[in-house]
C-alpha cells in the first residue's frame, strides 16, 4: 500500500492520498523548483496531462519548496496540475524518496527529494516505481506505466 498522506498544493487546498481513491496517481517527487531538470520533467507531463488523465490517472508533483515558491514555478511554466509542498519532508521521508546512498544522505541533509515517481493504483497500491527518470521524456515514461 502507499503510504497515507496530506498536505498543502500550490493553491493552498489541502490534498491527500484518499482524495484520489478510485482513479490513479502519478505521484513524483521532484528536487527543486525551477531547476532545468526540473522544469524539462514537469512540462513534460504538463504536455501529456491529457494523455495521462484518459488513462484515468491524476499527477501531483512533490518537492520541499512552499505554496509560494510554487505557485511562481506553476505560472511560469502554465503547469496544469498541482505540486505540493512537503516543507516538513514528511511525504518524501514516508516513501523513501529522500536521503537514500551517499548522495542522497547529501541531498537528505539539505532537504532535496530524490528525483522518483510512484504510479498508484486505484486502491491506493504503489503499482509501478520510476527511480530512473528522464526529465525530458517523463510524460512517456509514466504512460508507458499506466
Amino acid at each position: 500500500m502507499a503510504p497515507e498522506f496530506s498536505g498543502l498544493t500550490t493553491d493552498g487546498t489541502k490534498v491527500a492520498l484518499k482524495d484520489f481513491r478510485g482513479r490513479k496517481l502519478v505521484l513524483y517527487f521532484y528536487p527543486m523548483d525551477d531547476t532545468p531538470g526540473c522544469t524539462a520533467q514537469a512540462c513534460s507531463l504538463r504536455d501529456h496531462d491529457a494523455e495521462i488523465r484518459q488513462k484515468g490517472a491524476a499527477i501531483l508533483g512533490v518537492s520541499a519548496q512552499d505554496t509560494r515558491s510554487h505557485q511562481r514555478f506553476t505560472k511560469k511554466y502554465d503547469l496544469n496540475f498541482p505540486l505540493l509542498a512537503d516543507t516538513d519532508r514528511a511525504v518524501a521521508r514516508a516513501y523513501g524518496a529522500i536521503g537514500g546512498g551517499l548522495g542522497g544522505t547529501l541531498r537528505g541533509m539539505l532537504g532535496i527529494a530524490e528525483r522518483v515517481t510512484f504510479v498508484i493504483d486505484e486502491k491506493g497500491r504503489i503499482a509501478h516505481v520510476i527511480d530512473d527518470v528522464n526529465t525530458k521524456a517523463h510524460a512517456e515514461q509514466v504512460l508507458e506505466k499506466l
